[in-house]
């Protein structure tokens, strides 16, 4: 934790006040600095939450050694003989994935200590009133703070299945995951949203028996969902998208859990496995920090806020995934720019989700920008799309990656660019471009006489949107 520069007092005075320092509250903190504002964060844990320390960070590190282990074993396909038996050495990538988090977080603080001297405080905050925040901290006595805004940015928690709590052992969650000290031979993965699916992806490379439950990707593309389903069930990853099991389908027992769940045929069956994941989704931390001391709306367990990210009462703001409006890293760095700039008095770009990119480690990755071609439809849009798989293009080849495609949306009367997704190698490398020429309003034609580096794989971009026009070249 970082050391409190200010020696904060009973009744000190901010212009900004964080409560929570997670991806969106660190950002939020360092652009009010550069802005020149007096801003402190109250944190209860490390600074960088759950990205950091619990989620984006640990997992891809943990995917990397997935993806080594990988192309080890296909080492001769590229013409490298590996001598002796190849094994995949846990413990090792537990203590890389704790170093590349240590590294980052060393970096973190570098820039709250010495570059922006920006106050850290150690405890837990609350609101106490119009302008005021209660701080209980870790050492010391209570006091209260002063302070023209407030920002929200307390977070969010894994859900547990409704009448089974998590145990840390036998039912745990992606907290739990990252600090597992052994690996277990079999898992149970139950939700098939991004973080379900990671897993599934590390933890069947690494050489552990999978079962994942539940519908892969929902939120994205249906036909990118059907590759990484067919991708799974290749890998060896048992898959059930269709059962929905609840806690009267679970046993615990002492060497580990029982679950009852359907088949694609609704026939019932049981799976075993030593240890049960749940990745159901996230709940916002939004009890205990007094926000209806001051009436703070409250709705689902998250914090309604506008598109300067202000709640219902003036000068208090809510960021990242407590908000609601997208729970992804990245989005929540934007929502801090946006709240401490609209502080300062400036004018923000509003945030619009639909312009900020989805993206999956998984293998094969699955990234997209905008509506799927579902959304756009439901949404009333006339639409037309392009589609250009991985298999003809040759750098995918070369790498030997060839699942997947790219796919663009377009309105069929406006032209507008409504979507696109990316299944394959570096798709989540490739989309942060099209997110940028989305909220330029590129079109599809645009695109189409654009010059894309050859061999890359981000000429499926351009073929895909060649299909769309009628003339894509290698299909």
């Amino acid at each position: 934790m970082a050391v409190e520069q200010l020696s904060p007092r009973d009744g000190q005075a901010f212009d900004v006040v964080l409560i929570g320092g997670g991806t969106g509250g660190y950002v939020a903190a360092i652009r009010a600095a550069q802005l020149g504002l007096d801003v402190a964060v109250i944190e209860m844990d490390k600074l960088g939450g759950t990205c950091l320390h619990r989620g984006c960070i640990p997992t891809k590190a943990f995917l990397k050694s997935a993806d080594v282990f990988e192309e080890v074993q296909h080492a001769a396909e590229f013409g490298v003989d590996i001598a002796g038996d190849i094994a995949f050495n846990y413990p090792a990538a537990l203590d890389r994935s704790n170093k590349v988090v240590n590294g980052q977080y060393k970096g973190l603080l570098y820039l709250f200590d010495k570059k922006y001297q920006i106050p850290v405080i150690a405890g837990v905050g609350s609101i106490a009133g119009p302008g005021k925040v209660h701080v209980a901290p870790d050492d010391g006595a209570p006091y209260t703070l002063a302070t023209r805004n407030i920002i929200v940015n307390t977070g969010t928690r894994p859900r547990a299945i409704a009448g089974c709590p998590f145990d840390g052992k036998r039912i745990i969650n992606s907290d739990h995951a990252v600090v597992l000290e052994t690996l277990p031979e079999s898992f149970i993965i139950r939700g098939g949203g991004a973080v379900g699916v990671e897993w599934a992806s590390i933890y069947g490379r690494y050489g552990s028996k999978v079962t994942l439950v539940g519908r892969v990707v929902p939120s994205e593309d249906e036909e990118a969902a059907a590759v990484l389903l067919r991708s799974f069930r290749k890998q060896g990853i048992a898959v059930f998208p269709a059962s929905r099991p609840t806690a009267d389908d679970i046993d615990v027992t002492k060497t580990g859990v029982r679950m009852r769940i359907k088949d694609d045929r609704g026939k019932e069956e049981v799976v075993a496995a030593e240890v049960l994941l749940v990745a159901i989704g996230r709940e916002g931390n939004v009890e205990n920090i007094g926000l209806e001391t001051i009436g703070v709306t409250v709705e689902d367990g998250l914090i309604p806020v506008d598109s300067m990210m202000r709640t219902n009462v003036p000068n208090v703001y809510a960021v990242g995934d407590v908000n609601g409006q997208q729970m992804l890293a990245h989005t929540a760095m934007h929502m801090g720019t946006i709240a401490v700039e609209h502080i300062a008095g400036q004018t923000p770009y509003p945030l619009d989700v639909l312009n900020s990119p989805m993206v999956t480690f998984c293998r094969p990755e699955i990234a997209s920008v905008g509506l799927t071609e579902t959304q756009a439809t439901d949404a009333g849009r006339t639409v037309k799309t392009g589609k250009f798989p991985m298999r003809p293009n040759g750098k995918a080849v070369i790498e030997g990656e060839t699942e997947g495609f790219a796919k663009v949306v377009a309105d069929a009367e406006t032209n507008d660019l409504l979507g696109m997704t990316i299944v394959g190698p570096h798709a989540t490398e490739l989309i942060g471009g099209l997110a940028m020429g989305r909220l330029l309003e590129v079109t599809p034609e645009e695109i189409g006489i654009s010059v894309f580096p050859h061999p890359t794989v981000s000429e499926v971009i351009h073929e895909a949107a060649l299909d769309l026009l009628g003339h894509a070249i290698h299909i």
